[in-house]
């Protein structure tokens, strides 16, 4: 299959490290793209940010979708609000999967409840509006670390408060698994579930595999 992934904002090395979390837990008979606007915020940290990455997000979308030849048989939208996801489903003419949405139900999967650690306090609202949404009573919190998405990703060592943050979340809420809320944070789960015990939940590497196990089931 061809997945494509979106970055809603407009940091190429965001995008490549997007791409490089799809690439190492796909298929390899997947061919895994990436993309990003050239117009729009260079990270989305609040409701203002979403609201102005849609538009240029869902031009990305369909150019890609009006595509004559190796046209994506599934897309994912890479920013933890999920931004212009109904109005991306109801422009194409294939499953479009958003990272919160996909991160929530397979940690709701795995572990039954979940906490999420995200970015920017501006942020936590939104996360509690689509835990709600997508999985009633499973999320059992949401806490933000504060640290700018552009920092998150250029900087290795962000992953020190990130665990402080989750390690609190965890005996907090009692929850059995953490949901990381930003898809700079992407590169830091699988170090931080050897490190915390619990499943750590990246929406990349869940979006990406939910979409070759909907393959099957999709429209051809």
């Amino acid at each position: 299959m061809r997945l494509l992934l979106v970055n809603p904002n407009t940091t190429e090395s965001m995008t490549a490290a997007i791409a490089a979390g799809a690439e190492a837990v796909a298929r390899p008979t997947t061919v895994v793209e990436s993309a990003n606007p050239a117009d729009g915020p260079a990270s989305i940290e609040n409701d203002a940010d979403e609201l102005c990455c849609v538009p240029h997000l869902l031009d990305v979308l369909q150019t890609a979708a009006q595509r004559e030849q190796d046209r994506p048989d599934a897309y994912v939208i890479a920013c933890f609000g999920d931004p212009g996801l109904d109005e991306a489903r109801s422009l194409l003419g294939a499953p479009v999967l958003g990272i919160a949405q996909a991160a929530m139900h397979a940690a709701a999967l795995l572990a039954g409840t979940f906490s999420v650690v995200t970015s920017m306090s501006a942020t936590v609202p939104r996360g509690w509006q689509l835990a709600k949404t997508y999985t009633p009573g499973a999320c059992l919190g949401v806490y933000a670390c504060d640290i700018p998405v552009l920092r998150i990703d250029s900087d290795p060592a962000t992953i020190e408060p990130i665990a402080e943050l989750c390690a609190h979340a965890l005996r907090t809420d009692g929850s059995g698994s953490i949901v990381l809320g930003c898809a700079a944070m992407a590169r830091f789960a699988e170090p931080l579930s050897r490190r915390l015990g619990v499943p750590v939940v990246d929406g990349v590497a869940a979006a990406t595999r939910l979409a070759e196990a909907l393959e099957p089931l999709s429209p051809r």
